[in-house]
Protein backbone atom coordinates (compact mmCIF):
# COMPACT_ATOMS: atom_id res chain seq x y z
CA UNK A 1 0.00 0.00 0.00
CA UNK A 2 2.71 2.29 -0.17
CA UNK A 3 1.93 3.63 -3.11
CA UNK A 4 -0.84 5.84 -1.22
CA UNK A 5 1.06 6.97 0.53
CA UNK A 6 3.54 8.34 -2.43
CA UNK A 7 -0.08 10.33 -3.47
CA UNK A 8 -0.79 11.84 0.07
CA UNK A 9 0.10 14.71 1.98
CA UNK A 10 -0.04 12.90 4.96
CA UNK A 11 1.86 15.09 7.92
CA UNK A 12 -0.87 14.40 10.85
CA UNK A 13 -0.71 10.79 10.09
CA UNK A 14 3.36 11.51 10.49
CA UNK A 15 2.76 13.54 13.20
CA UNK A 16 0.46 11.11 15.24
CA UNK A 17 3.03 8.42 14.66
CA UNK A 18 6.01 10.13 15.28
CA UNK A 19 4.58 11.89 18.81
CA UNK A 20 3.20 8.69 20.00
CA UNK A 21 6.38 6.88 19.43
CA UNK A 22 8.82 9.55 20.43
CA UNK A 23 6.50 9.95 24.40
CA UNK A 24 7.71 9.08 27.64
CA UNK A 25 6.52 6.13 29.09
CA UNK A 26 8.14 6.75 32.69
CA UNK A 27 6.09 5.94 35.37
CA UNK A 28 5.72 8.93 38.27
CA UNK A 29 7.08 7.98 41.76
CA UNK A 30 3.98 6.80 43.56
CA UNK A 31 6.00 5.34 46.32
CA UNK A 32 3.96 7.66 48.58
CA UNK A 33 0.71 7.37 47.15
CA UNK A 34 1.13 3.71 46.92
CA UNK A 35 2.16 3.28 50.85
CA UNK A 36 -0.66 5.42 52.07
CA UNK A 37 -2.96 2.84 50.24
CA UNK A 38 -1.72 0.15 51.58
CA UNK A 39 -2.01 1.83 54.99
CA UNK A 40 -5.38 2.48 54.26
CA UNK A 41 -6.08 -1.16 53.47
CA UNK A 42 -4.25 -2.82 56.28
CA UNK A 43 -6.56 -0.39 58.31
CA UNK A 44 -9.26 -1.13 57.29
CA UNK A 45 -9.09 -4.80 57.19
CA UNK A 46 -8.19 -4.67 60.78
CA UNK A 47 -11.50 -2.77 61.89
CA UNK A 48 -13.61 -5.24 59.81
CA UNK A 49 -11.50 -8.02 61.67
CA UNK A 50 -12.60 -7.07 65.36
CA UNK A 51 -15.86 -7.13 63.82
CA UNK A 52 -19.44 -6.85 65.47
CA UNK A 53 -18.91 -8.17 69.15
CA UNK A 54 -21.85 -9.98 70.56
CA UNK A 55 -22.60 -9.32 73.78
CA UNK A 56 -22.69 -12.14 76.62
CA UNK A 57 -26.53 -10.85 77.39
CA UNK A 58 -27.58 -12.39 74.18
CA UNK A 59 -28.75 -16.12 73.32
CA UNK A 60 -26.41 -16.73 70.03
CA UNK A 61 -30.11 -18.85 68.73
CA UNK A 62 -31.36 -15.64 68.93
CA UNK A 63 -32.66 -12.77 65.81
CA UNK A 64 -30.33 -10.31 67.10
CA UNK A 65 -28.01 -12.36 67.75
CA UNK A 66 -28.32 -14.12 64.49
CA UNK A 67 -28.81 -10.68 62.59
CA UNK A 68 -25.39 -9.51 64.62
CA UNK A 69 -23.34 -12.25 63.44
CA UNK A 70 -24.70 -12.50 59.83
CA UNK A 71 -22.77 -8.71 59.65
CA UNK A 72 -19.52 -10.94 61.24
CA UNK A 73 -19.86 -13.14 58.30
CA UNK A 74 -20.44 -10.30 55.65
CA UNK A 75 -17.61 -8.76 57.10
CA UNK A 76 -15.35 -11.91 57.11
CA UNK A 77 -16.77 -12.72 53.13
CA UNK A 78 -16.04 -8.83 52.24
CA UNK A 79 -12.68 -9.12 53.79
CA UNK A 80 -11.94 -12.25 51.45
CA UNK A 81 -13.57 -11.19 48.35
CA UNK A 82 -11.23 -7.96 48.72
CA UNK A 83 -7.90 -9.64 48.98
CA UNK A 84 -9.37 -12.21 45.69
CA UNK A 85 -9.68 -8.98 43.89
CA UNK A 86 -6.74 -7.58 44.68
CA UNK A 87 -4.71 -10.31 43.84
CA UNK A 88 -6.13 -10.32 40.43
CA UNK A 89 -5.24 -6.50 39.86
CA UNK A 90 -1.75 -7.66 39.41
CA UNK A 91 -2.63 -9.59 35.74
CA UNK A 92 -4.40 -6.40 34.67
CA UNK A 93 -1.78 -3.77 35.66
CA UNK A 94 1.00 -6.12 33.46
CA UNK A 95 -1.75 -6.68 30.81
CA UNK A 96 -0.25 -9.67 29.57
CA UNK A 97 3.61 -8.30 29.66
CA UNK A 98 3.60 -7.87 26.37
CA UNK A 99 1.24 -5.13 25.92
CA UNK A 100 2.33 -3.06 29.21
CA UNK A 101 4.59 -0.75 26.94
CA UNK A 102 1.81 0.75 24.90
CA UNK A 103 -0.84 3.55 24.99
CA UNK A 104 -3.85 1.74 24.67
CA UNK A 105 -7.19 3.07 23.90
CA UNK A 106 -10.45 1.25 23.70
CA UNK A 107 -12.57 1.33 20.77
CA UNK A 108 -16.10 1.03 22.32
CA UNK A 109 -19.45 1.44 20.67
CA UNK A 110 -22.55 -0.69 19.42
CA UNK A 111 -22.50 -3.24 16.51
CA UNK A 112 -23.39 -0.53 14.03
CA UNK A 113 -21.25 1.88 14.82
CA UNK A 114 -18.43 1.11 12.84
CA UNK A 115 -15.53 0.32 15.21
CA UNK A 116 -13.67 -2.72 13.28
CA UNK A 117 -13.83 -0.58 10.12
CA UNK A 118 -12.00 2.63 11.50
CA UNK A 119 -9.00 0.22 13.28
CA UNK A 120 -8.84 -1.55 9.76
CA UNK A 121 -8.77 2.20 7.85
CA UNK A 122 -6.40 3.65 10.51
CA UNK A 123 -4.16 0.35 10.18
CA UNK A 124 -3.87 0.30 6.80
CA UNK A 125 -2.91 4.46 6.88
CA UNK A 126 -0.09 3.32 9.00
CA UNK A 127 1.09 0.27 7.24
CA UNK A 128 1.54 2.60 4.19
CA UNK A 129 4.06 4.70 5.89
CA UNK A 130 6.12 1.43 6.24
CA UNK A 131 4.99 1.57 10.25
CA UNK A 132 4.41 -2.25 11.60
CA UNK A 133 0.65 -2.94 12.45
CA UNK A 134 0.11 -6.50 14.14
CA UNK A 135 -3.35 -7.72 14.68
CA UNK A 136 -4.37 -10.01 17.16
CA UNK A 137 -7.47 -11.17 18.95
CA UNK A 138 -8.44 -13.66 21.88
CA UNK A 139 -9.28 -17.16 21.50
CA UNK A 140 -9.87 -19.77 24.34
CA UNK A 141 -8.41 -17.03 26.90
CA UNK A 142 -5.29 -16.58 24.82
CA UNK A 143 -3.93 -13.47 23.02
CA UNK A 144 -3.03 -14.67 19.52
CA UNK A 145 -1.59 -12.96 17.11
CA UNK A 146 -2.47 -13.23 13.44
CA UNK A 147 -2.16 -11.38 9.94
CA UNK A 148 -6.07 -11.53 9.67
CA UNK A 149 -7.85 -7.65 9.51
CA UNK A 150 -10.17 -7.38 12.40
CA UNK A 151 -13.60 -8.61 11.39
CA UNK A 152 -16.34 -6.19 9.99
CA UNK A 153 -20.55 -6.73 9.39
CA UNK A 154 -23.34 -5.41 10.08
CA UNK A 155 -23.86 -7.00 12.93
CA UNK A 156 -21.77 -8.43 15.25
CA UNK A 157 -19.96 -11.71 13.63
CA UNK A 158 -18.62 -13.28 17.57
CA UNK A 159 -18.12 -12.02 21.09
CA UNK A 160 -14.57 -11.84 20.40
CA UNK A 161 -12.17 -9.33 21.49
CA UNK A 162 -10.06 -8.05 18.60
CA UNK A 163 -7.37 -5.54 18.45
CA UNK A 164 -4.40 -3.62 16.16
CA UNK A 165 -1.04 -2.39 17.21
CA UNK A 166 0.36 0.48 15.40
CA UNK A 167 3.75 1.13 15.52
CA UNK A 168 5.79 -0.29 18.85
CA UNK A 169 3.52 2.13 20.71
CA UNK A 170 -0.21 2.64 19.87
CA UNK A 171 -2.83 -0.11 20.33
CA UNK A 172 -6.62 -0.23 19.71
CA UNK A 173 -8.58 -2.58 21.28
CA UNK A 174 -12.27 -3.62 19.34
CA UNK A 175 -14.44 -4.55 21.85
CA UNK A 176 -17.87 -6.65 21.33
CA UNK A 177 -19.28 -4.66 23.76
CA UNK A 178 -18.32 -4.95 28.21
CA UNK A 179 -20.88 -7.54 28.64
CA UNK A 180 -21.28 -9.63 25.67
CA UNK A 181 -18.01 -11.69 25.43
CA UNK A 182 -17.75 -15.26 26.10
CA UNK A 183 -17.09 -16.49 29.38
CA UNK A 184 -13.42 -18.03 28.56
CA UNK A 185 -12.49 -14.71 27.77
CA UNK A 186 -14.31 -12.65 30.00
CA UNK A 187 -11.44 -12.29 32.28
CA UNK A 188 -9.05 -11.23 29.88
CA UNK A 189 -11.07 -9.03 28.60
CA UNK A 190 -11.94 -7.01 31.40
CA UNK A 191 -7.63 -7.34 32.08
CA UNK A 192 -7.50 -5.20 29.01
CA UNK A 193 -10.15 -2.92 29.52
CA UNK A 194 -9.12 -2.20 32.67
CA UNK A 195 -5.40 -1.33 31.61
CA UNK A 196 -6.80 0.85 28.82
CA UNK A 197 -5.56 4.15 29.01
CA UNK A 198 -8.43 6.19 26.93
CA UNK A 199 -11.85 5.68 25.66
CA UNK A 200 -12.67 6.28 21.61
CA UNK A 201 -16.76 6.20 22.06
CA UNK A 202 -18.14 5.37 18.32
CA UNK A 203 -21.43 6.28 17.56
CA UNK A 204 -22.83 6.02 14.24
CA UNK A 205 -23.74 9.52 12.65
CA UNK A 206 -27.70 7.27 11.67
CA UNK A 207 -28.15 7.58 15.81
CA UNK A 208 -25.51 9.88 17.20
CA UNK A 209 -25.09 10.63 20.85
CA UNK A 210 -27.38 7.18 22.71
CA UNK A 211 -25.36 8.13 25.77
CA UNK A 212 -26.89 5.27 28.05
CA UNK A 213 -23.98 3.70 25.95
CA UNK A 214 -21.92 5.81 28.35
CA UNK A 215 -23.31 3.45 31.45
CA UNK A 216 -21.05 0.15 29.86
CA UNK A 217 -18.07 2.60 30.42
CA UNK A 218 -18.72 3.78 33.82
CA UNK A 219 -16.09 2.07 35.18
CA UNK A 220 -13.53 3.43 32.71
CA UNK A 221 -14.79 6.86 33.22
CA UNK A 222 -14.62 7.13 36.33
CA UNK A 223 -11.51 6.47 36.72
CA UNK A 224 -10.53 9.46 35.18
CA UNK A 225 -10.01 7.95 31.50
CA UNK A 226 -10.16 10.74 28.46
CA UNK A 227 -13.24 10.28 26.35
CA UNK A 228 -13.40 11.07 23.04
CA UNK A 229 -16.47 10.81 20.89
CA UNK A 230 -16.17 9.87 17.18
CA UNK A 231 -19.03 10.03 14.94
CA UNK A 232 -19.15 7.37 12.83
CA UNK A 233 -20.23 6.36 9.27
CA UNK A 234 -20.49 10.24 8.55
CA UNK A 235 -21.53 10.04 4.89
CA UNK A 236 -25.10 9.85 2.71
CA UNK A 237 -25.91 8.18 -0.20
CA UNK A 238 -26.76 10.67 -3.19
CA UNK A 239 -28.37 9.82 -6.56
CA UNK A 240 -26.20 11.42 -9.11
CA UNK A 241 -25.81 11.52 -13.34
CA UNK A 242 -22.05 10.11 -14.54
CA UNK A 243 -21.95 9.30 -17.80
CA UNK A 244 -25.76 10.00 -18.89
CA UNK A 245 -26.81 7.43 -15.78
CA UNK A 246 -27.90 8.07 -12.60
CA UNK A 247 -26.04 6.60 -10.18
CA UNK A 248 -25.83 6.03 -6.30
CA UNK A 249 -22.54 7.79 -4.96
CA UNK A 250 -21.37 7.74 -1.48
CA UNK A 251 -20.75 11.21 0.06
CA UNK A 252 -19.44 12.87 2.98
CA UNK A 253 -22.21 14.58 5.23
CA UNK A 254 -21.59 18.43 5.06
CA UNK A 255 -19.38 20.23 7.58
CA UNK A 256 -22.81 21.96 8.68
CA UNK A 257 -24.22 18.89 9.49
CA UNK A 258 -21.64 17.69 11.27
CA UNK A 259 -20.92 20.51 13.39
CA UNK A 260 -24.93 19.99 14.07
CA UNK A 261 -24.14 16.43 15.26
CA UNK A 262 -20.61 17.01 17.34
CA UNK A 263 -22.37 19.81 19.08
CA UNK A 264 -25.47 17.70 20.14
CA UNK A 265 -23.20 14.25 20.96
CA UNK A 266 -21.14 16.94 23.07
CA UNK A 267 -24.12 18.39 24.97
CA UNK A 268 -25.97 14.76 25.51
CA UNK A 269 -22.62 12.97 26.60
CA UNK A 270 -21.57 16.35 28.97
CA UNK A 271 -24.90 16.01 30.63
CA UNK A 272 -24.79 12.11 30.92
CA UNK A 273 -21.27 12.50 32.70
CA UNK A 274 -22.79 14.94 34.93
CA UNK A 275 -25.38 12.73 35.85
CA UNK A 276 -22.98 9.80 36.36
CA UNK A 277 -20.76 12.21 38.81
CA UNK A 278 -17.92 11.86 36.45
CA UNK A 279 -15.85 15.05 35.34
CA UNK A 280 -16.76 16.09 32.25
CA UNK A 281 -13.40 17.52 31.74
CA UNK A 282 -12.54 14.66 30.80
CA UNK A 283 -14.70 15.15 27.79
CA UNK A 284 -13.04 15.71 24.41
CA UNK A 285 -14.54 17.43 21.43
CA UNK A 286 -16.41 14.65 19.21
CA UNK A 287 -15.16 14.59 15.38
CA UNK A 288 -16.97 13.16 12.91
CA UNK A 289 -15.32 10.46 10.00
CA UNK A 290 -16.55 8.63 7.30
CA UNK A 291 -13.77 5.50 6.68
CA UNK A 292 -15.93 4.53 3.77
CA UNK A 293 -16.13 7.77 1.63
CA UNK A 294 -12.39 8.02 2.65
CA UNK A 295 -11.22 4.96 1.23
CA UNK A 296 -13.92 4.77 -1.78
CA UNK A 297 -12.32 8.21 -2.97
CA UNK A 298 -8.99 6.49 -3.16
CA UNK A 299 -7.54 7.89 -0.01
CA UNK A 300 -6.13 11.11 -1.46
CA UNK A 301 -5.23 14.03 0.38
CA UNK A 302 -8.43 15.86 -0.27
CA UNK A 303 -10.39 12.55 0.46
CA UNK A 304 -9.03 12.43 3.83
CA UNK A 305 -9.45 15.84 4.29
CA UNK A 306 -13.30 15.72 3.79
CA UNK A 307 -13.99 12.72 5.44
CA UNK A 308 -12.71 14.13 8.58
CA UNK A 309 -9.35 12.12 9.08
CA UNK A 310 -6.85 15.00 10.19
CA UNK A 311 -9.59 16.05 12.76
CA UNK A 312 -9.42 13.13 14.61
CA UNK A 313 -5.77 12.92 14.12
CA UNK A 314 -5.67 16.37 15.53
CA UNK A 315 -8.10 15.08 18.50
CA UNK A 316 -6.09 11.87 19.07
CA UNK A 317 -3.22 13.93 19.38
CA UNK A 318 -4.94 16.36 21.74
CA UNK A 319 -5.88 13.16 23.67
CA UNK A 320 -2.00 12.06 24.16
CA UNK A 321 -1.48 13.85 27.41
CA UNK A 322 -3.77 13.02 29.29
CA UNK A 323 -3.77 9.32 28.30
CA UNK A 324 -0.01 9.21 28.88
CA UNK A 325 -0.57 11.06 32.46
CA UNK A 326 -3.11 8.61 33.11
CA UNK A 327 -1.02 5.81 31.91
CA UNK A 328 2.30 7.18 34.27
CA UNK A 329 -0.31 7.05 37.48
CA UNK A 330 -2.21 3.84 36.50
CA UNK A 331 -0.55 1.81 39.44
CA UNK A 332 -2.12 3.63 41.92
CA UNK A 333 -4.91 4.37 40.22
CA UNK A 334 -6.03 0.57 39.69
CA UNK A 335 -5.38 -0.25 43.28
CA UNK A 336 -7.29 3.33 44.31
CA UNK A 337 -10.20 2.65 42.17
CA UNK A 338 -10.17 -1.50 43.81
CA UNK A 339 -10.53 0.48 46.95
CA UNK A 340 -12.84 3.48 45.62
CA UNK A 341 -15.23 0.55 43.86
CA UNK A 342 -14.83 -2.61 45.30
CA UNK A 343 -13.83 -1.76 49.03
CA UNK A 344 -16.26 1.12 49.37
CA UNK A 345 -18.57 -0.18 46.74
CA UNK A 346 -19.36 -3.19 48.88
CA UNK A 347 -19.38 -0.91 52.15
CA UNK A 348 -21.67 1.04 50.98
CA UNK A 349 -24.09 -1.46 49.10
CA UNK A 350 -23.89 -4.03 51.36
CA UNK A 351 -22.27 -3.77 54.87
CA UNK A 352 -23.60 0.14 56.14
CA UNK A 353 -27.11 -1.26 54.65
CA UNK A 354 -26.66 -4.65 56.92
CA UNK A 355 -25.95 -2.68 59.83
CA UNK A 356 -28.59 -0.12 59.63
CA UNK A 357 -31.06 -3.05 59.68
CA UNK A 358 -29.60 -4.14 62.27
CA UNK A 359 -29.99 -1.09 63.96
CA UNK A 360 -33.73 -0.72 63.15
CA UNK A 361 -34.46 -4.13 64.86
CA UNK A 362 -32.78 -3.03 68.00
CA UNK A 363 -35.10 0.19 67.97
CA UNK A 364 -37.86 -2.04 67.59
CA UNK A 365 -36.89 -4.38 70.40
CA UNK A 366 -36.21 -1.55 72.86
CA UNK A 367 -40.04 -0.50 71.93
CA UNK A 368 -41.01 -4.55 72.62
CA UNK A 369 -38.81 -4.24 75.83
CA UNK A 370 -40.99 -1.29 77.15
CA UNK A 371 -44.37 -3.53 76.29
CA UNK A 372 -43.26 -6.83 77.92
CA UNK A 373 -42.76 -5.53 81.57
CA UNK A 374 -46.63 -4.50 81.01
CA UNK A 375 -47.20 -7.82 79.61
CA UNK A 376 -45.43 -10.03 81.78
CA UNK A 377 -46.31 -7.75 85.08
CA UNK A 378 -49.95 -8.33 84.23
CA UNK A 379 -49.46 -11.83 82.94
CA UNK A 380 -48.02 -13.09 86.36
CA UNK A 381 -50.82 -10.67 88.58
CA UNK A 382 -53.24 -12.88 87.02
CA UNK A 383 -51.01 -15.94 87.37
CA UNK A 384 -50.46 -15.10 91.20
CA UNK A 385 -53.80 -12.87 92.75
CA UNK A 386 -56.15 -15.58 92.00
CA UNK A 387 -54.51 -18.25 94.00
CA UNK A 388 -54.46 -16.13 97.13
CA UNK A 389 -57.93 -16.68 98.82
CA UNK A 390 -56.89 -20.24 98.84
CA UNK A 391 -53.57 -19.73 100.47
CA UNK A 392 -55.02 -17.34 102.89
CA UNK A 393 -56.97 -20.25 104.12
CA UNK A 394 -55.03 -22.91 103.88
CA UNK A 395 -51.99 -20.85 105.84
CA UNK A 396 -54.14 -19.21 108.56
CA UNK A 397 -51.20 -19.23 110.78
CA UNK A 398 -48.17 -18.85 110.90
CA UNK A 399 -47.65 -15.44 108.58
CA UNK A 400 -44.12 -17.02 107.51
CA UNK A 401 -45.30 -20.11 105.57
CA UNK A 402 -48.28 -18.02 104.26
CA UNK A 403 -45.07 -15.36 102.52
CA UNK A 404 -43.14 -18.53 101.29
CA UNK A 405 -45.93 -20.28 99.86
CA UNK A 406 -46.40 -16.90 97.81
CA UNK A 407 -42.90 -16.23 96.88
CA UNK A 408 -42.48 -19.82 95.36
CA UNK A 409 -45.74 -18.94 93.23
CA UNK A 410 -44.38 -15.80 92.22
CA UNK A 411 -40.95 -16.97 91.53
CA UNK A 412 -42.05 -19.99 89.26
CA UNK A 413 -44.55 -17.26 87.72
CA UNK A 414 -41.75 -14.81 87.16
CA UNK A 415 -39.30 -17.46 85.55
CA UNK A 416 -41.77 -19.14 83.18
CA UNK A 417 -42.47 -15.60 81.99
CA UNK A 418 -39.08 -14.40 81.85
CA UNK A 419 -38.10 -17.73 79.75
CA UNK A 420 -40.86 -17.53 77.41
CA UNK A 421 -40.80 -13.86 76.80
CA UNK A 422 -37.42 -13.19 76.98
CA UNK A 423 -36.09 -16.24 75.32
CA UNK A 424 -33.46 -14.41 72.88
CA UNK A 425 -31.24 -12.81 76.15
CA UNK A 426 -29.83 -14.84 78.40
CA UNK A 427 -30.68 -13.24 81.69
CA UNK A 428 -29.48 -14.23 85.00
CA UNK A 429 -31.96 -15.39 87.53
CA UNK A 430 -31.79 -12.05 89.43
CA UNK A 431 -32.79 -11.88 92.85
CA UNK A 432 -34.67 -14.60 94.52
CA UNK A 433 -38.48 -13.92 95.21
CA UNK A 434 -38.87 -13.47 99.02
CA UNK A 435 -42.18 -11.91 100.60
CA UNK A 436 -42.02 -10.87 104.12
CA UNK A 437 -44.63 -8.83 105.98
CA UNK A 438 -44.75 -7.42 109.67
CA UNK A 439 -47.33 -8.92 111.91
CA UNK A 440 -51.04 -8.51 111.37
CA UNK A 441 -53.83 -8.96 112.95
CA UNK A 442 -55.71 -11.86 111.49
CA UNK A 443 -57.66 -10.50 109.40
CA UNK A 444 -58.04 -11.76 105.91
CA UNK A 445 -58.94 -8.67 104.13
CA UNK A 446 -56.42 -6.79 105.26
CA UNK A 447 -53.45 -9.75 104.78
CA UNK A 448 -54.84 -9.68 101.49
CA UNK A 449 -54.85 -6.18 100.50
CA UNK A 450 -50.71 -6.67 102.71
CA UNK A 451 -49.86 -9.57 100.22
CA UNK A 452 -51.30 -7.31 96.84
CA UNK A 453 -48.97 -4.62 97.41
CA UNK A 454 -45.90 -6.95 98.27
CA UNK A 455 -46.52 -9.07 95.53
CA UNK A 456 -46.64 -5.43 92.81
CA UNK A 457 -43.40 -4.64 94.36
CA UNK A 458 -41.51 -7.52 93.85
CA UNK A 459 -43.20 -8.38 90.48
CA UNK A 460 -42.27 -5.00 89.49
CA UNK A 461 -38.49 -5.29 90.82
CA UNK A 462 -37.75 -8.71 89.56
CA UNK A 463 -39.11 -7.68 85.61
CA UNK A 464 -37.31 -4.86 85.94
CA UNK A 465 -34.11 -6.62 87.26
CA UNK A 466 -34.34 -9.26 84.36
CA UNK A 467 -35.11 -6.00 81.64
CA UNK A 468 -31.87 -3.94 82.55
CA UNK A 469 -30.58 -6.91 81.79
CA UNK A 470 -32.04 -7.09 78.18
CA UNK A 471 -31.55 -2.92 77.76
CA UNK A 472 -27.73 -3.66 78.98
CA UNK A 473 -27.18 -6.03 76.29
CA UNK A 474 -28.91 -3.67 73.55
CA UNK A 475 -26.90 -0.69 74.42
CA UNK A 476 -23.44 -2.89 74.01
CA UNK A 477 -25.01 -4.52 70.75
CA UNK A 478 -26.06 -0.86 69.85
CA UNK A 479 -22.84 1.00 70.32
CA UNK A 480 -20.71 -1.69 68.79
CA UNK A 481 -22.97 -1.24 65.84
CA UNK A 482 -22.83 2.29 65.85
CA UNK A 483 -19.20 2.30 66.27
CA UNK A 484 -18.49 -0.30 63.35
CA UNK A 485 -20.69 1.98 61.39
CA UNK A 486 -19.16 5.52 61.89
CA UNK A 487 -15.43 4.02 60.74
CA UNK A 488 -16.57 2.48 57.73
CA UNK A 489 -19.12 5.62 57.33
CA UNK A 490 -15.79 8.07 57.51
CA UNK A 491 -13.09 5.86 56.31
CA UNK A 492 -13.78 6.47 52.64
CA UNK A 493 -12.50 10.44 53.39
CA UNK A 494 -8.65 9.64 53.63
CA UNK A 495 -8.92 8.10 50.13
CA UNK A 496 -10.41 11.17 49.04
CA UNK A 497 -7.29 12.66 49.80
CA UNK A 498 -5.02 10.72 48.61
CA UNK A 499 -7.19 10.63 45.25
CA UNK A 500 -6.38 14.95 45.04
CA UNK A 501 -2.76 13.65 46.08
CA UNK A 502 -2.19 11.58 43.46
CA UNK A 503 -4.22 13.90 40.96
CA UNK A 504 -1.61 16.70 41.97
CA UNK A 505 1.38 14.65 41.40
CA UNK A 506 0.73 13.20 38.01
CA UNK A 507 -1.67 15.60 37.09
Amino acid sequence: MNHIADRVDDADELCLLARTDASEWGVADLSDVLLQLDGWLVRLDRDMAAGLPLPQGLHAAGALARQADAINRLLQDCRACWARQRAGLQPAQALAEGFDDRLMLLVFGKFNAGKSSLCNFLADRFAAHGWPVRYFHLEAGRIVESGDRLREGATETTARLQGVCLGERLVLLDTPGLHSVTPENAALTQRFTDSADGVLWLTSSSSPGQVQELHDLARELHRSKPLLPVITRSDVIEEDEIDGEIRKCLRNKTPANRALQEADVRQRALDKLRHMGVDPRLLKAPVSVSAHAAREQGQTAAALEAAGFPRLYAALLDMLTPALAYKRRKPAEVLLHHAQENVLGAIGAEILPAIAGLQAALAQERERLRQYKTDMLRAAWRQVIPELPALLEQHDTPLPMLCAAVSRLMQQAIDELARTTLADYAVPGGSAVAISLPPLAPNHERLHAALQDAIRQQLDSAFGERLEHCGAALSQLADGAERLQGRLQQCGHPLQDIARELSMQTG
